[in-house]
């Protein structure tokens, strides 16, 4: 007797499971939006967006679906700051120690990390004098310690988390630094080089030599 057919995949299967796999990366997903808008209504906006991209995104060049999912989250999110509406209220910067790309998820999502990483770079260029800029990298970019901060730039522990409240403040707020380009390009060398390798000794005598240039 032959052996009853397979059903087919189903419509509302493939709602299921696409419903199913957003659920379970949702919280990461917010939190990654809401970091880089700095607003609830807006990073649910995003995340109704992402879940009509992922709605749909053809499964086949998917290879994997959170990296799909994160990459898509914090383009759209970039893309919200850096629109006309946006353009002249605040915002704070994207922490880009979260795993915004996954090594296996492609050449788009390597495109997109690089974008992300060159817009987080360009904004703490503008909105952070060098002192303030290497104690907020080390902390929101990396998650340091203050500890940690004071050890590697040679300021005292109280110094570097007053450093950082600042910059919080000072992210918020619409007046820029001027910059050079190739101070742009070394900063953003360094900071790719740290953010994918996990190896950041050059960032680190980066901002060390910016912050005494600057005393």
């Amino acid at each position: 007797m032959a052996e009853p057919a397979t059903p087919a995949w189903s419509d509302n299967d493939q709602l299921r499971a696409d419903l199913d796999q957003f659920v379970r990366v949702r919280r990461r997903l917010f939190a990654i939006a809401h970091r880089i808008v700095g607003n609830v209504d807006e990073a649910e906006d995003v995340l109704q967006e992402t879940w009509l991209r992922w709605q749909c995104a053809d499964r086949a060049t998917v290879i994997n679906a959170e990296a799909f999912l994160v990459t898509v989250t914090t383009r759209l999110a970039i893309n919200l700051v850096k629109s006309a509406r946006r353009r002249h209220e605040t915002y704070v910067a994207p922490q880009l120690q979260e795993d915004t790309v996954e090594h296996d998820a492609g050449p788009q999502a390597e495109t997109e990390r690089g974008e992300a990483i060159e817009f987080a770079v360009q904004l703490v260029l503008e909105r952070l004098p060098p002192s303030e800029r290497a104690a907020y990298v080390l902390r929101e970019g990396f998650e340091y310690p203050y500890r940690q901060i004071a050890e590697t730039l040679q300021i005292g522990a109280a110094n570097a988390r007053q450093l950082v409240t600042r910059a919080r403040a000072r992210i918020a707020h619409a007046r820029r630094y001027p910059y050079s380009l190739p101070a742009r390009s070394v900063l953003l060398r360094a900071f790719a080089t740290a953010s994918r390798s996990g190896d950041l000794t050059g960032l680190e005598t980066l901002l060390a030599a910016d912050l005494k240039r600057a005393a």
